[in-house]
């Protein structure tokens, strides 16, 4: 994939009234945009992955897979907030020319939906062929959809909600006193509460996966009474994180899928949702607890033109990236 810049010549204003003063959103495309410019496929991706579809959706978004680029033109968009170019907390505040840290503004999903439409905007493209996201990239499809700026002709919900609940909101504050019970978050420096995040990484490790796939991967033999691979696993899920990540943004990411609720300035759920033109497959995870399969349900009943798909796995929340097979059988008739 291609790496890109776009920088918005405007102040971005947020869903809460401040205001970015500048804002660069970074991307990735891959293939090329035809005549009509009716082949894109566009990617809103998750909490903490980047805007290089081809590195965490291997086996979906490549070369010679389902989505490639030599019959469409992919497009993913980093989101605001995150880690990786797009305008974030390590970046610097120009009334202060110094990095944000704490004080980067809180961003709603609203908010990276509305940055999507002005980079669509910026490359001409007023309509979509495919518009995907899983998790915190279902939420922001949602919304990116209820713009109605861009036509979007397939809308593809993975493990993914209307409104965030207050199971999902309980497991994300729960991460964010982690985070800030390491007292070097509040230093304001680029490596601030690097130990809390690893600690906040092991609780949402909990919440993505299952207890059937913690017995299945990471059992111990019978005489194994310390060290346990269980234990071993969480401190490198945590410690992977960390090392390329950072704590302010992770904690800003959570507060923004808190943020999640279609219905906020709007209609009712069920209004908004039936408000949705799309052709729309809506996709669940038997066994997730953070996204409960009756969530996605819950859309797919109130979206008119809407099928609901349901994937058996014992991978918990973290199927929709895993249970590829699943997902092309799923969508081969949208390649």
């Amino acid at each position: 994939m291609n790496l890109h810049q776009f920088n918005y010549p405007k102040p971005f204003e947020l869903e809460n009234g401040k205001t970015l003063e500048k804002l660069t959103i970074t991307y990735h495309t891959a293939g090329k945009l035809n005549e009509q410019k009716d082949n894109v496929i566009w990617v809103c991706h998750a909490l903490t992955a980047n805007s290089d579809v081809f590195d965490w959706w291997k086996g979906l978004f490549g070369e010679d897979d389902l989505f490639n680029p030599k019959d469409h033109f992919i497009i993913c968009a980093n989101v605001i907030g995150s880690h990786y170019g797009t305008t974030n907390p390590l970046s610097i505040n120009p009334k202060t020319n110094t990095p944000y840290f704490s004080n980067f503004p809180t961003v709603t999903i609203k908010d990276m939906a509305n940055a999507h439409q002005l980079l669509a905007e910026s490359l001409g493209i007023n309509q979509i062929k495919i518009l995907i996201g899983g998790s915190l990239g279902g939420q922001q499809a949602l919304e990116f959809t209820l713009l109605n700026q861009t036509k979007i002709e397939n809308l593809v919900l993975l493990a993914t909600n209307a409104v965030h609940s207050p199971w999902g909101i309980a497991f994300n504050e729960t991460q964010r006193l982690a985070i800030e019970a390491d007292e070097s978050f509040y230093a304001n420096k680029e490596n601030g509460g690097q130990n809390g995040l690893i600690a906040a990484r092991t609780i949402a490790m909990l919440s993505y996966r299952t207890y059937e796939i913690y017995e299945e991967k990471q059992k111990d033999l019978n005489n194994v009474y310390e060290s346990f691979k269980a234990s071993s696993y969480q401190k490198y899920q945590g410690q992977k994180l960390a090392n390329r990540f950072n704590a302010y943004s992770y904690w800003l990411l959570t507060k923004t899928m808190d943020s999640q609720n279609i219905a906020r300035n709007r209609a009712c759920l069920e209004e908004t949702l039936n408000s949705i033109k799309a052709k729309t497959k809506v996709i669940a995870i038997s066994s997730d607890i953070l996204f409960p399969a009756k969530e996605q349900k819950f859309i797919a009943d109130h979206i008119p033109n809407a099928s609901y798909h349901e994937i058996n796995s014992s991978y918990g929340h973290d199927g929709f990236l895993v249970e590829l097979d699943a997902l092309k059988e799923i969508l081969k008739d949208l390649a």
